[in-house]
């Protein structure tokens, strides 16, 4: 029997406990553009206010309307290079202007746009390319060696444009930036591919597959997150209205150094800028004396970061009250240091700024799913225990169920459900992992929390098995899928342990083969040519597995014997 009607109920009686919502925050959303595209949102500006600049790049600005013939020449190549109606086509970049044009092209030309890693290596490459289809990519020369592995290994015909990370340069960076000038000894195609006559915008449904984002999972490799555009301009709606924004209405600038690729930085320097019709400035990654510099001159309204940057910021000997005034938006992740009153307390006497913890999501939910602007009466917000999430955007219900997937009542602990215009329409390719993952239209994050008297969101913890790096997730199955390469290894489970440095880092315990001589240093050594940096786990040789009855690794007496080892030292 379908508990649809049970959970918008619950949903129903939440909403009417939110006495605490914000004046500015709207319980509904309007459209500028009913039914409209990202591209749509594009040329209204490049129209409207073709001069105004929609991309700062160390230095570098491009307007609105450089970008629309950018991305028009964009879509231009793909097409000239054979690239049709719904191909997909990668991103293999860091953050830098050619990121978003590339998007904003693949979008224009009705392609898809699957955004890869930039710290991926071959192995990962190979199962996106593979899994997505991929049969374009936009990459960097230093990525050459991987791209022609995974090209041998699939035996594919993958079309590819290079591009260098100083191509829209126009002189010195400013700042100095993380990458030297544009050197001739290595391939870039983009002044080739700027130069191509524009293509035509293609009749676009909102509604059809115009994204690959890939996540993580509980079993397996990871798996792309289907979604469309309508996802992503109810993603930027919402997330405006959630600061108490409204589209083109005032001045505003973004500091954008959250990986482009990621699904939060997707939302914040790809998305909400285009919406807005606002200015994205793009690092290419963090540097606080940078960040400040960047803050200054061109007087960035609105950063989002984790907790720590805040911080360095403040360490720094050049800040000053008067570096930092433009900004009045400031929203904190909490990964490896939380939010909390004291950092609160000194961000508020320095900048005169409040800072706020950011919201709830997940891949598959498009992120951005609650908000918090307007609610830290009295600091009640970082008194949660761990993280307060605050209330759903205008348009999504969240609830939480209990292990029957019933609602509990408020104050007590459950798995968190949400609703929402921007979930993914199914993970691609993988209708069985869709339908254990979408219920009736609601998606079953696995994620724990309750809801307060006053109906705002406390998140308690992720998906048993995910790890959080820096912020980035690790989930232990692909990891373990790697790792069972190794001609050594026999047995292997990866699980997280604590980090000062990184919040939390993969240990891999792994029984080696008869015979096998391997050490942990060696399996590390492969496994950092295999993966991420960012998941290249410890490694922990052992005699043996610790099983269940079932048949099962048990875990979690893994690594309470690796503590236990650790206390003794």
């Amino acid at each position: 029997m379908s508990k649809t009607h049970t959970w918008e109920a619950a949903a129903a009686e939440l909403a009417g406990l939110r006495d605490l919502w914000p004046a500015e925050v709207p319980r509904t959303l309007e459209e500028p553009i009913p039914g409209g595209s990202l591209i749509d949102y594009l040329q209204k500006w490049a129209s409207e206010r073709p001069e105004t600049v929609a991309i700062h790049f160390y230095g570098r600005d491009i307007t609105f309307a450089e970008l629309d013939r950018c991305s028009a020449a964009f879509a231009g190549w793909l097409h000239s290079q054979g690239v049709d109606r719904g191909d997909r086509v990668g991103v293999y970049l860091p953050n830098c202007p050619q990121f978003m044009i590339a998007f904003l092209g693949i979008l224009r030309a009705g392609a898809v746009h699957v955004p890869v890693n930039p710290m991926f290596r071959t192995q990962e490459l190979s199962h996106e390319v593979r899994d997505a289809g991929i049969t374009a990519l936009l990459a960097l020369p230093d990525f050459a060696p991987q791209i022609e592995e995974v090209r041998s290994e699939l035996g594919i015909d993958l079309i590819v444009g290079y591009t260098q990370l100083a191509d829209m340069l126009e002189g010195p960076a400013t700042p100095p930036a993380p990458f030297g000038p544009a050197d001739a000894d290595l391939p870039t195609d983009w002044a080739e591919i700027l130069a191509h006559a524009p293509a035509p915008v293609v009749d676009i449904d909102a509604d059809s597959l115009a994204a690959l984002n890939y996540t993580g999972g509980t079993t397996g490799m990871p798996k792309g997150c289907e979604h469309t555009q309508g996802h992503m301009v109810y993603t930027a709606l919402a997330s405006l209205a959630g600061q108490g924004r409204a589209p083109g209405v005032g001045d505003n600038a973004s500091l954008g150094f959250l990986p482009m690729f990621w699904i939060a930085g997707e939302n914040l320097s790809l998305l909400l800028p285009i919406v807005d019709g606002s200015t994205v400035v793009i690092m290419n990654r963090w540097n606080a004396r940078a960040a400040l510099d960047l803050i200054t001159s061109q007087k960035v309204t609105f950063m989002v970061g984790p907790a720590e940057n805040y911080m360095e910021l403040m360490e720094l000997p050049e800040f000053t009250p008067a570096a930092v005034a433009s900004l009045h938006t400031c929203n904190a992740v909490s990964f490896v240091r939380k939010l909390d009153v004291e950092l609160r307390a000194q961000w508020k006497e320095a900048t005169g700024v409040t800072l706020r913890e950011a919201s709830y999501g997940m891949t598959e939910s498009h992120t951005s799913d609650t908000f918090t602007f307007g609610l830290g009466f009295d600091d009640q917000d970082l008194r949660a225990d761990p993280v307060y999430c605050g209330y759903p955007v205008p348009g999504t219900s969240i609830i939480v169920v209990d292990a029957n997937l019933d609602p509990v009542p408020v104050g007590e602990t459950g798995q968190i459900l949400v609703h929402s215009p921007s979930l993914l329409t199914g993970y691609y390719n993988k209708p069985d992992a869709t339908r254990d993952t979408l219920v009736d239209g609601w998606l079953l994050t696995g994620d724990t929390g309750r809801f307060d008297e006053h109906g705002a969101l406390t998140y308690l913890a992720r998906t048993k098995e995910m790890i959080k790096v820096n912020g980035m997730s690790v989930f232990p199955s692909e990891v373990e899928s790697f790792l069972r390469a190794h001609p050594a290894i026999e047995r292997v489970a990866v699980a997280p342990r604590e980090d000062a440095d990184t919040g939390q880092k993969p240990v891999a315990f792994v029984e080696l083969r008869a015979e096998a001589s391997a050490t942990g240093d060696d399996i590390r050594e492969w496994s950092a040519q295999q993966m991420a940096g960012y998941k290249v786990p410890d490694v922990v040789i052992v005699d043996a597995m610790p099983m269940t009855a079932t048949g099962k690794i048990r875990k979690v007496a893994l690594i309470d014997e690796l503590r236990a080892e650790h206390s003794m030292a």
